[in-house]
Formats: C-alpha cells, sequence, structure tokens
C-alpha cells in the first residue's frame, strides 16, 4: 500500500500534470486525431458494430487513465478526474444532439458524418485548450473566479430551463447562423456536396462545398459549448491539467457516439432537465468552494458527494426518458 486511507484521498498538494506528462498526453491526443483523420480519409458510412468497438475504446482509455491517476498521485485526483469526466461526458451528449440536428439540416450524406464531426471535435479541442488556459489564470488572479465560474453556470441552466419552460424548439435555423451567412457572402458555394472535399475548382474560380460550410456551423456551436463546459470542469477540479484530461477523453470518443446514440437522441427528453440541475449544482459546489475560501465555516460539497449525486441525476433522467418514450400514446403521431 503507497499509504493510509486518509493520505489516499487527501488532497492533492500541487498540480498533478508534469511537463513530462502534458507532453505525452499531448503526443497520444495527437496520434489518437491523427489516426481518426486516416480512418475518415476513405468516406464510408459507419455500422453500429464499429461504432460500438471504438466507442469502448474510447471509454476504456479513461478508465486506464484514472487508474494510472490513483496508482500515481492518489485517490482525490482520480475521484476528482471520474467525477469531471461525467459532467464532460454528459455535456457532450447534449453537444452531440445538436450535432444530429445540424447534420440533418445540411443533408450530410451519412458517408461523410464522421469527417463532419471529427472538424467539430477538433476545433471544440482547440478552443477549450485556449479557455483553460483563460480560466488557469483566472484561478490564479483569485478566488473570486469560482464566482465567475458559478455565474456562467447559473446563467447556461437558467436559459436552457427558459427553453424548456417555453418548449423552444432547438433546431438550428441554418439560414441565420453569423458565421454561415458571412462565409456564403464571401466565397462561392457548390449547390451539392463533392465527396469529402472542403473547396473545388469549377468554372475557372474557387468555391466551398457544403461540407465547409457544416463545418463552419458545428464549429460556431463548439464555442458554446466550450464556455459551458470549461467552467463546469474547473468546479470538480482546480488542475488544468485535469481540466484538459476530462474534456479531451469526453471528446474523443464523440464521434464514435454519435453513431451508437444517434437513433436514441432524441428519445432522451429529460437530459436537458438533468444537464439544468447538474449545472446548477456545480454552480453551487463553486459559490460555496468561494465563500469557503473567505469564511471557512461555511461548508463546501465534496467531490465524493458531487460525484454521487450527477451518476444519480443521469440515471433518473436517463431512465425517465427511456420510460416516457415506450409508452404507446408516445409512438403515434398527434393529429392537430
Amino acid at each position: 500500500m503507497p499509504g493510509s486511507l486518509s493520505t489516499t484521498w487527501a488532497a492533492p498538494t500541487g498540480p498533478v500534470g508534469s511537463p513530462v506528462l502534458w507532453a505525452t498526453s499531448l503526443a497520444v491526443l495527437l496520434a489518437l486525431l491523427t489516426a481518426d483523420f486516416l480512418l475518415t480519409r476513405r468516406p464510408h458510412t459507419v455500422q453500429l458494430p464499429e461504432a460500438v468497438g471504438w466507442s469502448v475504446f474510447y471509454l476504456a482509455l479513461p478508465g486506464v487513465f484514472g487508474l494510472f491517476l490513483w496508482g500515481v498521485h492518489g485517490g482525490a485526483p482520480a475521484l476528482e478526474f471520474a467525477t469531471g469526466f461525467v459532467v464532460e461526458k454528459s455535456l457532450s451528449v447534449d453537444n452531440l444532439f445538436v450535432f444530429v440536428l445540424l447534420l440533418g439540416a445540411f443533408a450530410v450524406p451519412a458517408e461523410l458524418a464522421q469527417r463532419v464531426l471529427l472538424f467539430g471535435i477538433v476545433g471544440a479541442l482547440a478552443l477549450r485548450g485556449v479557455l483553460i488556459g483563460l480560466g488557469a489564470a483566472l484561478v490564479q488572479a483569485g478566488t473570486w473566479a469560482f464566482l465567475v465560474f458559478g455565474a456562467i453556470l447559473f446563467g447556461t441552466a437558467a436559459k436552457l430551463l427558459r427553453e424548456l419552460l417555453a418548449k423552444v424548439d432547438r433546431e438550428p435555423d441554418v439560414s441565420t447562423m453569423r458565421s454561415v451567412r458571412l462565409l456564403r457572402r464571401l466565397v462561392p458555394v457548390t449547390d451539392g456536396y463533392r465527396g469529402s472535399r472542403l473547396v473545388v475548382r469549377e468554372q475557372g474560380r474557387r468555391a466551398l462545398t457544403p461540407l465547409s460550410v457544416v463545418v463552419v456551423a458545428v464549429l460556431a456551436t463548439d464555442v458554446v459549448f466550450a464556455v459551458d463546459s470549461v467552467p463546469a470542469v474547473y468546479g470538480v477540479t482546480e488542475d488544468p491539467y485535469l481540466v484538459f484530461a476530462t474534456n479531451a477523453f469526453a471528446l474523443l470518443g464523440l464521434r464514435a457516439l454519435y453513431f451508437v446514440l444517434s437513433s436514441v437522441l432524441g428519445r432522451l427528453r429529460y437530459l436537458n432537465h438533468g444537464l439544468v440541475v447538474i449545472l446548477a449544482l456545480i454552480g453551487v459546489k463553486l459559490v460555496l468552494h468561494w465563500a469557503h475560501g473567505v469564511w471557512p465555516a461555511v461548508p463546501e460539497i465534496p467531490t465524493p458527494a458531487s460525484l454521487g449525486l450527477i451518476v444519480l441525476i443521469l440515471t433518473v433522467v436517463t431512465v425517465a426518458s427511456l420510460r416516457a418514450a415506450g409508452r404507446p400514446s408516445d409512438e403515434l403521431p398527434t393529429e392537430g
């Protein structure tokens, strides 16, 4: 045994990410992304067995990494990583729902879907890398940063709640997206897809294909999700490396998960209800963490309790969604 139980679960004394660990992690991340790009060079429709296989692989990776953290750095960083990963994975499923709507709105051929998703994942990783750095700088500047993060999460939860109460249709209107309108105004766009090509030369001029336009739309939505997800993980851990690791592991498996869940996502009708509660819970955790630093008598929400509550919330909304989707009245179209 490397130490007593109390030592194993003690709060980490410093950042987990050493320069060697950072360099190794970035190298592995680049290798996995490169492998994904090579695998998607030849467009093909992803079948369920292939998607399930990759999903299992990308779910096993964070499990192995969590065991590594446990063995090398103790239980506290491993638990923070596990909690952050569950939070990020639940938010990424909501991200997938928007991707499904975008790919449908652009009528993306099935064989090109994985290439669009891969561009979206790379963009999300880059954006979150920037925000993780900014978040780390804010945390170093003072504990008031946790109030800022908490306010962002409360604002996001309130926005989702308003949409749920108003029964707002989340299907994106592509024609109103500023990034898409600007792109079409600046550059000609072909009237149809040209395989996996983003740019073509036709009639003596260069033109973008619809694939380029959908990639831009996906990247634009990445900005919104990055602003929400990074503060959520800082509500679990203050270690920038663990924030990076949870985001990277959650996003890497997103492409395969899309093909596994694409037929089920529409049935998870209560997912956003659960996300409202989860975001509000982490917002409360952030505010209490700030208050504890100012007034030590103020209690904090322990990480094991956060993880337990988040898993419970996700279990309840999943079971409730599937039970509701299985009712005969929900399977029949309603008139009027």
